[in-house]
């Protein structure tokens, strides 16, 4: 069983959902809106979708969205919000890399910091999935704050954060022979406490490069910000595109 099995519940979807702004969300969406270059009607893959925030804004667009997520608290969420608003989401509880799914995709995206999940085997399995799903020419975008380029040079070993009345306390460790970050964390709220254990798998931009090739993806541009700019040494996130060959 993988460590994000039975991560995504309780106060965890509290503060992650309390943490996201509708402005961020807009602002990735038209992001996504821009880079994948979709047409009204045509099919976008949402992976690791989670309750839905891209999803619901792209199907707005007129795409006709799949969202795969883990936990089925926030498929059930996305499912029930999709038949309110009347829109076309197919919504997925299940792990990503056996879940079956139609391929023939125009465009795809991974948002969230959830690509850090896999170590450099199960990485490969995922990018070559997300190959086979794309149309030819089809689009992949991902999204990671845990590039080595961005995470190594000021590596914090514990760090907290208040998200509304929840508080949010994380203890790294940070192996280098398996360049993983394992991560303590525990969650606050009044006389409600829970404890939940992740891992981050970093990598480096060139290694990124290589294991999208030999997926068959071709990386074409690498952003650190949503308004385009190329990534610099040090920024907080890295964006890139991708091409299916």
């Amino acid at each position: 069983m993988a460590w994000y099995d039975n991560f995504f519940s309780g106060l965890v979807q509290e503060a992650w959902k309390a943490a996201q702004t509708d402005e961020q969300t807009e602002l990735e969406a038209d992001f996504l809106n821009d880079v994948l270059e979709l047409q009204p009607g045509q099919r976008v893959l949402d992976v690791f979708c989670g309750y839905g925030r891209h999803a619901l804004e792209l199907a707005r667009l007129g795409y006709s969205v799949t969202g795969v997520d883990i936990s089925g608290e926030s498929i059930r969420d996305l499912q029930k919000t999709a038949q309110r608003q009347k829109l076309a989401i197919d919504a997925h509880a299940g792990d990503f890399l056996s879940i079956p799914l139609e391929g023939g995709f125009n465009g795809a995206y991974c948002l969230g910091n959830s690509f850090s999940f896999f170590p450099h085997d199960q990485m490969l399995l995922f990018l070559q999935k997300i190959a086979g799903l794309l149309a030819p020419g089809g689009w992949f975008v991902a999204d990671t704050a845990m590039i080595a380029e961005s995470v190594l040079p000021d590596f914090q070993e514990r760090s907290w954060m208040q998200v509304g009345d929840i508080t949010f306390l994380m203890e790294n460790e940070y192996d280098a022979r398996e360049s993983c970050i394992t991560s303590h964390l525990t969650y606050l709220r009044m006389e409600q406490t829970e404890h939940r254990e992740s891992r981050h798998y970093v990598y480096t931009i060139a290694e990124l490069h290589r294991l999208f090739r030999q997926a068959g993806l071709l990386i074409t541009e690498q952003f650190g910000n949503l308004d385009g700019s190329d990534y610099q040494l040090g920024d907080d996130r890295l964006l890139v595109l991708a091409r299916k060959k």
